[in-house]
């Protein structure tokens, strides 16, 4: 018997949940992080350019090439090992070596990445980062080395993972041009779970700087916005007072109507994408499972002060446009009733118009038909005159009592014939 068959997606589907593994680091390490994206239009981009960027790294270190059409690669470098991934909107570079520097943080550590081969980069960078993974010195040492290399003011310091490590970082470009991320590790944490603390914090950056595009974009709109706002306002009240004619005032409608959509719909992706990458944020600071360090705030309470406020507006910027397009929307029809209504009126105006005009036609039509049958019986009597004279001068009647005679028969039969032609018309 034939074997069941297989959906042609299913080990494709199946080993999309394998693909893109944490990396595998020990203390002390050091690693490097930076992710790019093309300024516009990133979504359709051509992503031939991001794997000929990443081939172009490996070639000088004479590295093996990644599958064609891949979008995640694992590999050594020199002395590094290189972790590149391929988003929806973004490439990230993830290098890791091992051992600490003289000197914390040293731009010297990004080397690995050559500058002339970042300036042929597809695109233009987002973040970078620099982590320093160092073996657990005790409270004294950490608190001192927080005092050292981060800004007291915004620094988030939590205790990760039920005490696999503490993590910190004060999300602040330094004069080098990247941000910094301490971690402790603890002796007993393996290198699989200091692979998923780097990496998630890794992430928190990047979807942190991704969603806040979305709020560049709607302090950039919100002018517009208010523009609209107000011009629609101000229709609406000359709606209500009527000073200015419904074709001209429902035109100017439309008109913002066609603004508002035109936005909405420019804005339709950015804003999803904000809300999938604010969505991205809470979860993995939610996986780190935080507890306080030393009673200073949490990488939760920093994101709780500072991005989310941003995250807020950028939400109610949404709500907003769509209410604006709703209230225009709303408008438009009340006005087109109101023209409708007005046209209703004027038209019944111009049916009783009509029905006026109609009923003085009627009645001329009616004085006509009289005269008619004045004209009509006229000449019938002069040529029934004619027919009887004959025999007025047998009978010895004169002429003038013979028309008098025949005038009354003659004028009823006009008067019965014409009513009954009317009658048959009018049927």
């Amino acid at each position: 018997m034939a074997p069941i068959e297989d959906h042609p997606l299913r080990y494709k589907m199946a080993n999309e949940l394998h693909a893109r593994p944490f990396p595998t680091m020990s203390a002390p390490c050091t690693a490097v992080y930076i992710a790019i994206k093309q300024p516009k239009e990133a979504v359709s981009r051509d992503r031939a350019l991001d794997l000929a960027h990443l081939t172009a790294l490996l070639d000088r270190h004479g590295a093996p090439h990644p599958q064609p059409g891949a979008t995640h690669y694992s590999g050594r470098i020199g002395r590094h090992t290189l972790k590149w991934e391929q988003h929806t909107e973004f490439v990230t570079y993830t290098a890791f070596a091992e051992g600490l520097g003289d000197r914390p943080f040293d731009p010297a550590d990004f080397g690995v990445f050559p500058e002339d081969w970042l300036s042929q980069a597809p695109g233009q960078r987002v973040t970078s980062v620099l982590l320093r993974l160092e073996p657990y010195p005790g409270d004294e040492r950490i608190d001192a080395a927080l005092s050292e290399w981060f800004v007291p003011e915004s620094l988030a310091v939590s205790n990760v993972l039920d005490g696999a490590a503490v993590v910190a970082g004060d999300f602040r470009i330094d004069p080098a041009g990247h941000l910094r991320f301490a971690l402790f590790i603890s002796p007993e944490t393996g290198r699989r779970r200091i692979g998923r603390i780097v990496q998630r914090l890794c992430e928190i950056e990047t979807y942190k700087s991704m969603s806040m595009l979305g709020f560049s974009r709607v302090r950039a709109m919100a002018p517009k916005i208010g523009e609209a706002d107000a011009h629609l306002t101000q229709l609406m009240s000359d709606m209500t007072e009527g000073a200015k004619p419904p074709e001209e005032t429902l035109q100017q409608l439309l008109s913002i109507s066609a603004e508002l959509e035109t936005i909405a719909a420019r804005s339709s992706f950015r804003f999803g994408a904000t809300t999938a990458y604010e969505a991205i944020v809470t979860q993995r600071i939610a996986a780190l499972r935080e507890a306080r360090f030393q009673g200073r705030q949490t990488f939760a309470e920093f994101m709780l002060r500072r991005y989310e406020p941003a995250m807020r507006t950028v939400n109610a910027t949404e709500r907003r446009l769509q209410a604006l397009a709703d209230r225009a929307m709303r408008a438009g029809d009340l006005l087109r009733t109101r023209v409708d209504v007005e046209r209703s009126a004027q038209n019944q105006k111009l049916l009783e118009s009509m029905d006026q005009r109609a009923d003085l036609q009627l009645r001329l039509q009616r004085t006509v038909e009289g005269l008619s049958v004045v004209a009509i019986s006229y000449y019938a009597v002069s040529l029934a005159g004619y027919l009887l004279y004959p025999l007025a001068e047998a009978t010895g009647l004169s002429k003038g009592l013979l028309s008098a005679l025949i005038t009354l028969p003659v004028v009823a039969a006009v008067w019965l014939g014409v009513r009954r032609l009317r009658r048959k018309i009018e049927r």
